[in-house]
């Protein structure tokens, strides 16, 4: 009895030296990062001058002068941080002299050291500040430093310090296909990081379409979106009869969104491909391309066996006028299953709208479907058509 309640004393006793070791030990990581603050903030004021004559003359022709006198580690790293902030602020010339400054100062030959080092945090803000000073000469060592690291977010670091550091489209290539080797799904990050490069990123994503690895296509065609590339147009209509699935789909997908003129047989057979990310990127684009032409296809497409496929064919519906949302109405009324309630939910989600358009030709367009939706179902105000069993269907379809 008396042990049982020693043992409880001890570990009350341990629960409490816990407790008070971790508020110590916060209170010593605020009192340092107060200190720290207050470091920077007073040597940020004692080179104030430098740094005004270092943002006059970042245009001019002149050669920058290194900071005066003997600096400290200290005083070192906030420079080295100022010169960061404006790297990313600033391009072209401007951008240059300050990478100049930072290798003739030292910033960036000591960071290289610093990769060796046996702290994996101090490795951390190395790799983060030769990435920051586009640091070229220290490529090779991010290289070999990501070869041996494990899948982790200093992966990730690294990538992005290549990506900004890369001088050639190969090292671009090789980080990359590091990258997609550790089997994640990282397209979507990969292609964030490529787009950080200081290189043409538009010739580096052309190259990168005609890369026999599949993985470096599909980053390629996901970077590509919202950029501009007239001359991809002919790799994409390649690429959208490629056998590799997501290669396909994201082709597809980056096709359909320059706004080609489509012919009927291609739309039939985007339509009817065997890949449910290739049909509902299709449906998607259709209602956006105008394609009227299309109808008969959108309204097969509702019974298809994918909730993306029967919701893309249903908003595409609603965007071709009168004759698209009479075929939704027809499907809600007609049909079984999954379309009717697929139609049933998109005319709920037209019809809730009433009110709320302001300019003349919304107005117009709404009581034009209104009176469809009368022909159909009768006048019926403020009453739900029908009851949707669910919105989204079968997600495991």
């Amino acid at each position: 009895m008396f042990s049982n309640l020693e043992m409880a004393y001890v570990f009350v006793y341990v629960c409490l030296g816990l407790i008070a070791a971790g508020i110590i030990l916060l209170f010593q990581m605020k009192i340092k990062h107060n200190a720290i603050q207050r470091e920077t903030e007073r040597f940020t004021e004692k080179h104030h001058d430098y740094f005004v004559y270092v943002q006059s003359h970042l245009h001019d022709d002149t050669t920058l002068e290194l900071p005066p006198g003997k600096l400290t580690s200290a005083e070192r790293r906030v420079i080295q941080a100022k010169f960061m902030e404006w790297i990313e602020q600033f391009k072209g010339d401007a951008r240059e002299k300050l990478l100049r400054l930072c290798r003739d100062a030292g910033f960036v030959e000591q960071e290289i050291r610093a990769l060796s080092s046996m702290r994996k945090d101090r490795r951390i803000e190395a790799v983060y500040r030769l990435g920051g000073m586009r640091a070229e000469e220290a490529v090779p060592q991010l290289q070999q430093l990501m070869n041996r690291t494990k899948y982790g977010p200093m992966t990730i670091i690294i990538a992005r310090a290549i990506a900004k550091s890369a001088v050639s489209s190969q090292q671009i290539r090789e980080m990359l296909s590091k990258l997609l080797s550790y089997d994640k799904a990282i397209h979507h990050m990969a292609a964030d990081i490529l787009l950080e490069t200081r290189l043409d990123s538009a010739s580096l994503m052309r190259k990168l379409l005609d890369d026999p690895d599949p993985g470096l296509v599909k980053v390629s065609l996901v970077a590509m979106w919202g950029q501009a590339i007239p001359a991809v147009v002919p790799a994409l209509d390649r690429l959208v009869g490629s056998e590799e699935k997501d290669v396909r789909a994201e082709a597809v997908k980056l096709y359909l969104g320059s706004n080609p003129a489509l012919k009927d047989d291609t739309i039939a057979a985007l339509m009817n491909d065997h890949e449910w990310e290739v049909r509902a990127a299709a449906a998607k684009a259709l209602g956006r391309l105008h394609a009227a032409g299309s109808i008969p296809l959108l309204a097969s497409a509702l019974k298809d066996e994918n909730w993306h496929v029967r919701n893309n064919s249903a908003e595409s519906l609603a965007m071709l006028g009168e004759q698209g949302f009479e075929t939704l109405c027809q499907a809600a009324l007609t049909g079984e299953g999954p379309a009717r309630e697929t139609a049933l939910y998109r005319i709920e989600r037209i019809m809730s709208n009433e009110g709320e358009y302001e300019q003349v030709e919304q107005m117009v367009a709404f009581n034009k479907r209104k009176l469809v939706y009368d022909r159909y179902f009768g006048v019926q105000t403020n009453k739900r058509i029908g009851t949707v069993a669910g919105v989204g269907g079968d997600y495991t379809a």
